[in-house]
């Protein structure tokens, strides 16, 4: 098992003071660099081609640029005391690396009442008229596609909605969707027993 480890690894413990200290550290540095560059490869090689632009700059010369690559998360704590943690962007966490999606997920908030379902989502940079919503009785389909501005995120609500009585507001790049809840008729659990 210890020759899987590299040679500066394996002989971490003679003592500091000897002269191939610091030849272990400069290799050290070369070798992450190196695992750097392979991994920047890697994840460039996935990277939808609207992400790569070159621009001219004044002198003459090309450069590349890459993105916008957005990735966050939000955390709030639920009505059940355990945090709810909701991530958002376009780069997303795989077994093979982060993955780039050509549509970004908007930092989204889901708010419970006793009647209604109330959802804020924010899509900075979007136009009213860009933002297509659908919706059924247990989810919110929220998305943009624009040459600018791509979003998209389905949303699992948590109860089930009338879609039909639906008020929406946009201002400043927040969309505020409210859905009241289907009301559910209480009814008894069970079968009534008559008695003999």
């Amino acid at each position: 098992m210890p020759e899987d480890y590299p040679e500066w690894f394996r002989r971490r413990r003679y003592p500091f003071f000897r002269s191939w200290f610091f030849e272990d550290i400069d290799r050290m540095f070369r070798e992450m660099e190196k695992m750097m560059e392979e991994e920047f490869k890697t994840f460039t090689s996935r990277v939808p081609k609207d992400y790569v632009r070159e621009r001219k700059l004044p002198d003459g010369t090309t450069v590349r640029e890459w993105g916008p690559f957005v990735y966050g998360y939000s955390v709030k704590i639920g009505p059940d005391g355990k945090p709810q943690i909701r991530e958002f962007g376009n780069v997303k966490p795989s077994r093979l690396g982060p993955r780039v999606k050509e549509e970004r997920e908007p930092l989204i908030d889901i708010l419970e009442t006793d009647g209604e379902v109330h959802v804020v989502a924010e899509l900075p940079g979007v136009e009213k008229d860009d933002i297509k919503l659908h919706g059924t009785e247990d989810t919110l389909t929220i998305s943009v596609d624009t040459p600018q501005r791509k979003y998209y995120k389905e949303i699992t609500l948590p109860a089930k909605v009338n879609v039909k009585e639906t008020k929406t507001k946009y201002k400043n790049g927040v969309l505020e969707v409210t859905i009241p809840k289907i009301k559910e008729e209480k009814k008894p659990k069970g079968e009534p027993i008559n008695i003999d």
